[in-house]
């Protein structure tokens, strides 16, 4: 009986311990760990800051001066011009005067000058390739239109075909301009329409011949250089708009006597413009072109444009079709704008 007892303890046991086993909950498996992620092989792009605002200190309006006077006059009128406008508009504005004429027109194209004083062909050529649209026009003597003249110096025996006292010709251009025929230039620049195009288109529509001329930039320095030349050392002759001899009168007191005008045209040439840049907005171009307009009337800004380098005594608004004149003759001339810099 004691065997049969132990036997029977044993098996309720066993299966005791199978049912505690069963109702048992099952085992939380072991966590396991993430699959490692690759490291990016490329920084992500940085964004860039945006640009500020045009006319604030980090981002400043940019005036560029044709130049066609002398580059200290003009930067020192320049800089004050840029200053004064900066107080009556609140724009941050600072002036550049560029190497040339074409230097100047690519730094609009490329929104590195904003605001460009412009000579009328290097207008022209500007506004054909989408750059720049005129503003207002200059006033000079009374005028908004302007000549060109032939110079030379007195003492190398050229004939004057040009009356002071009249202020007329007394010859045709073909008479006067005959005895420049295998003479040395002086021209401004490729772009000036008084320092180069329409002198030398001239010369050409009455087919007399030059040597290559001399580029001394600016009509001051066509005068200078005339002035310096007696036997032709510079220059034989030069050509630059009417009386650019006022300009260097300060330096060269008997300008007038050791430089003779030789012939001028009439006045059909329309003065250098304020013309904005294709990318400045309609508001910032009307509150710059009033903030002009109030310059050119007042007397200490009057004084300013005087003393900026083009003797200028006012500004008037006008638009492209003042041009339209202008682009006649240069046709006539033989000359198409569309065809440079391209």
């Amino acid at each position: 009986m004691n065997k049969r007892l132990s036997f029977l303890t044993l098996a309720i046991l066993v299966v005791a311990s199978m049912i505690l086993s069963a109702c048992a909950p099952a085992a939380t498996p072991a966590p396991t760990e993430p699959p490692a992620t690759e490291a990016p092989t490329e920084a992500p792009t940085a964004t860039e800051p945006p640009m500020p605002d045009l006319g604030t200190p980090e981002n400043p309006i940019i005036m560029a001066l044709a130049p066609s006077a002398t580059s200290q006059e003009l930067q020192t009128g320049g800089e004050a011009i840029a200053a004064k406008l900066s107080e009556l508009t609140g724009y941050t504005i600072k002036s550049v005067v560029p190497t040339n004429y074409a230097a100047m027109i690519e730094a609009m194209g490329a929104g590195q000058a904003h605001i460009g004083w412009l000579a009328p062909f290097q207008y022209v050529v500007a506004h054909g390739k989408g750059y720049a649209d005129v503003a207002l026009s200059t006033v000079r003597f009374g005028s908004d239109h302007y000549g060109f003249q032939y110079v030379a110096n007195a003492a190398a025996g050229f004939t004057s075909y040009y009356d002071a006292a009249t202020g007329a010709n007394t010859a045709d251009a073909a008479t006067a301009l005959a005895q420049f025929a295998d003479k040395k230039p002086c021209w401004t620049d490729p772009l000036s329409s008084s320092g180069y195009v329409l002198p030398s288109g001239l010369l050409a529509a009455n087919s007399i011949k030059t040597k290559s001329g001399a580029w001394v930039q600016g009509h001051p320095t066509v005068i200078k250089s005339v002035y310096l030349s007696p036997k032709g050392e510079i220059c034989d002759f030069g050509a630059t708009f009417i009386d650019a001899r006022t300009n260097v009168a300060t330096d060269f007191p008997d300008v007038n006597e050791k430089v003779v005008i030789i012939w001028v045209s009439e006045p059909f040439i329309p003065n250098d413009n304020v013309s904005f840049a294709s990318g400045v907005s309609a508001d910032m171009r009307e509150k710059l072109t009033q903030a002009l307009l109030d310059l050119a009337g007042s007397e200490e800004g009057i004084a300013l444009l005087k003393s900026g380098g083009y003797s200028i005594e006012g500004l008037k608004v006008v638009d492209d079709t003042f041009y339209d004149e202008f682009r006649v003759y240069l046709e006539a001339s033989g000359v198409d704008p569309t065809s440079l810099f391209k």
